[in-house]
């Protein structure tokens, strides 16, 4: 799969099952994607740009921020404000993040005069989702990729990590928040069928409105350097912005879209 497949309506998957073991024998891909990269970079640098739009990147779980630091660097380069999101590693409290995070973002969006974009690998993706709940005005729109929204840290590896108790009142707390508030920031969601890291049936969301699908073929921690990855983020931060139409345009060929009724 060289291009991302648009899923524009939840694709159909089975329950998500939790992650004993993760199976690493994939992540031979990270160093494809390094060359992947390489080859595409001029698809990349003819992408979108940006308008100085301030963009915050949330690492994984117990990964550091500089597992960002390839994409800041183009999203620099594009025009974008790029910046880590300042907590060094992730250390999993989610609703921590986002009570000191939100009031960042906030004030990042007034300094600038307009909303922010939020990026987020995995757990980071749902500290930005979180972010984007809480404060949707201050936010433009949100890209995850490899994150869990179901079932919190239960169909992922980390799950061994928290206690059932802990589990249970996470699942609980995701399911009152979904349906109390649900989250009105366009989304675009990207997962992959060979994450071994995070069970794929759990990053799709079939709650909030204004996610779109996007299906590649990578594995967890090689999500973080694959050129198809990074192209969605980059579309995804320039809609809306000056030139959006005629980037789509540009783009349109790039992607290939899931039929209609598909059972995916």
């Amino acid at each position: 799969m060289s291009a991302p497949i648009i899923h524009d309506q939840p694709p159909a998957a089975p329950a998500p099952q939790p992650v004993r073991f993760p199976d690493l024998r994939g992540e031979w891909r990270i160093a494809r994607e390094a060359a992947r990269l390489a080859l595409r970079a001029p698809q990349l640098l003819s992408a979108p740009g940006g308008d100085g739009r301030s963009v915050l990147l949330i690492p994984g779980w117990q990964a550091p921020e500089a597992s960002m630091a390839p994409l800041r660097r183009l999203l620099k380069f594009k025009g974008y404000d790029a910046r880590h999101w300042g907590e060094g590693i992730n250390r999993g409290n989610v609703e921590a993040y986002v009570d000191k995070l939100a009031p960042r973002v906030e004030a990042l969006a007034k300094q600038a005069g307009k909303p922010v974009g939020l990026v987020g690998w995995s757990l980071g993706g749902v500290i930005a989702r979180e972010i984007a709940r809480s404060v949707p005005a201050a936010v433009h729109t949100v890209v995850t990729y490899g994150s869990p929204v179901v079932g919190g840290p239960s169909y992922t590896v980390a799950s061994r990590s928290y206690s059932a108790a802990d589990r249970e009142r996470i699942n609980a707390a995701i399911a009152e928040r979904e349906r109390r508030l649900p989250i009105r920031t366009p989304i675009a969601a990207v997962f992959s069928r060979r994450d071994s890291i995070v069970s794929w049936p759990a990053c799709i969301d079939r709650i909030n409105p204004s996610v779109t699908h996007y299906e590649v073929d990578a594995t967890h921690f090689s999500m973080g350097l694959d050129p198809s990855v990074w192209r969605v983020v980059l579309d995804q931060l320039a809609k809306g912005t000056p030139g959006e139409s005629g980037a789509a345009a540009r783009t349109s060929g790039s992607r290939r879209r899931a039929p209609a009724g598909a059972q995916s």
